[in-house]
């Protein structure tokens, strides 16, 4: 079950190869805390407002640094025009190469201007339905994304009830500019609002804590959809013998 199917990362992958300006430039996403970095070539440094409103709408992410994109095109600063001589002074020969100084990199063009310019402010509709949903008392605390296709949203995650999933579609709807919602992404599972409550103060992880009754099996299945995936938290809490944990333990559940 989402999310814990995915990492932040990874969720935040899939969120910038949406994007037909960003899906074929391989970048690299790390994640820590919420805090997520992305890096790699693009082609001008005005990808890296895009980049940042597009991660900004994948649930849990509380920053975004983009410093680690490198541009291919700047846009070239206006050059100042040369200073004058002092009167009796030689003139300079300004007709002599400029040695060593490398040609300005050439900037976007118009075209590649306007179609990055139609992304941001869409990405920034996506933002505004992502900012909704977590200003509503009922959504708040459920896991879950938005990701947007030209004027569409796209919702993914997992709320606790039919009811709930109708209310994230009609806040979505609600937005200035939106021009249709896509639900189909969007889970039913009862009890996900209270699966993802408890928080690791320090990492970030989802904390569970062992009831009566509880195997590593069965909790595994909660969060997954998948009993065999206990091991991946076995591991993740340093346990070694995975039938033996106790009531009132607290595991941390990996993405």
């Amino acid at each position: 079950m989402w999310p814990f199917g995915k990492s932040t990362a990874d969720r935040v992958k899939d969120a910038l190869n949406a994007q037909p300006q960003l899906k074929d430039l391989g970048l690299q996403v790390t994640e820590n805390r919420g805090n997520v970095t992305v890096s790699g070539m693009v082609p001008n440094d005005r990808y890296g407002r895009l980049v940042s409103v597009v991660a900004e709408g994948i649930n849990g992410v509380k920053s975004v640094d983009v410093s680690g994109l490198v541009a291919e095109e700047t846009t070239p600063v206006a050059a100042s025009a040369p200073a004058q001589p002092a009167p009796g002074a030689p003139t300079p020969n300004i007709s002599a190469p400029n040695i060593g100084t490398p040609a300005p990199k050439k900037a976007a063009s118009p075209s590649i201007e306007a179609e990055l310019k139609e992304a941001e402010d869409n990405s920034k509709i996506a933002k505004a339905v992502h900012s909704a949903l977590k200003n509503n008392g009922e959504l708040k605390d459920d896991p879950i994304d938005v990701l947007q296709s030209g004027k569409s949203i796209i919702l993914r995650g997992v709320v606790d009830n039919d009811h709930e999933q109708r209310l994230a579609e009609q806040l979505a709807r609600a937005v200035q500019g939106v021009a249709s919602v896509d639900v189909s992404g969007l889970k039913v599972a009862a009890g996900a609002k209270e699966l993802t409550k408890e928080k690791d103060e320090d990492s970030g992880d989802t904390v569970y804590t062992v009831q009566n009754g509880d195997t590593l099996g069965a909790i595994a299945q909660k969060y997954y959809g998948n009993a065999a995936e206990y091991k991946k938290i076995a591991h993740y809490n340093n346990i070694s013998n995975p039938d033996l944990i106790k009531v009132g333990q607290k595991l941390r559940i990996p993405s």
